[in-house]
């Protein structure tokens, strides 16, 4: 590669390097049309082009440019100031991308509830984000040691704990609970419960609890608050949040683009050929 392949960029007074092949590959934008020096708010000074625009939204304009996909951190939240950039350079499917997604909560809010009644601890979590709580159903197992009737499927009279699903009421919550019950004078079943990766069955409830708020802050969320939702059932509820993970978004090529490419693949297996 060179230098007559390289183009920089001073945006705002910040510079940007990139190959004149990255602007070819969006040949309908209005950033590839600098080449031909018709664009007046795209001024060469000094062997560069700039730019009288904020440079803070041209790093993700330029890794789309290059790759097709932009990679947003998880605090990010000028999608008014992206998608107007994004309209500025002429590159359309990253503003309209953009624009669908303006109003989507970036915010994860999960609630946990727990109660203990006799000798059951009982757990319902809410989430906003139906994808998290999956996950983290994937992760908690119930296990059942000597099952009663309420269980016709397993074995009875087994001292073999069982698994026993987690149950989901709705896509947005999960229900699931731990502690012993006796079934005869001498004759108790009980319910574990594990929460991947920790490995141990625990049987009490504010151990249970306790390794779960564990699991929640480790993945990410924050503590915000606590409450009694019911002072007769002694129902405590735990509120969380997290911040969602950096979000990768791919965006398909123009077609225009994708011929583009085809040809220079050609372009180069055609002087192998010569070499």
């Amino acid at each position: 590669m060179s230098a007559q392949d390289l183009i920089t960029f001073n945006i705002g007074g910040k510079k940007f390097t990139t190959t004149l092949s990255t602007l070819r590959r969006h040949q309908d934008s209005r950033i590839a049309r600098i080449l031909d020096g018709k664009d007046t708010d795209f001024k060469v000074i000094s062997g560069q082009v700039f730019v009288d625009r904020d440079w803070t939204f041209f790093k993700y304009i330029l890794d789309y440019m290059r790759t097709g996909q932009i990679t947003l951190p998880a605090e990010f939240s000028d999608y008014n100031g992206l998608a107007q950039e994004a309209q500025f350079y002429g590159l359309y499917p990253l503003a309209l991308w953009v624009e669908r997604n303006i109003h989507r909560s970036r915010v994860e809010v999960l609630e946990l509830r727990f109660s203990v009644q006799e000798t059951h601890g009982f757990f319902r979590i809410f989430c906003s984000n139906n994808k998290t709580l999956e996950a983290l159903a994937t992760r908690i197992s119930v296990f059942v040691e000597h099952p009663n009737l309420n269980f016709p499927h397993l074995p009875q009279n087994s001292s073999t704990p069982h698994p026993v699903p987690v149950q989901r009421p709705s896509h947005h919550d999960m229900v699931f609970q731990c502690g012993t019950d006796q079934l005869a004078r001498d004759d108790f079943s009980a319910r574990f419960v594990t929460i991947e990766p920790d490995d141990r069955k625990l049987l009490n409830s504010t151990n249970v609890l306790g390794l779960l708020v564990d699991t929640l802050l480790k993945d990410g969320f924050r503590l915000i608050g606590t409450r009694t939702v019911s002072h007769e059932e002694k129902i405590e509820c735990y509120m969380f949040e997290r911040s969602r993970n950096t979000q990768i978004v791919v965006l398909s090529e123009t077609p225009r683009a994708e011929h583009l490419r085809r040809e220079d693949t050609q372009s180069q297996l055609g002087e192998g050929n010569k070499k």
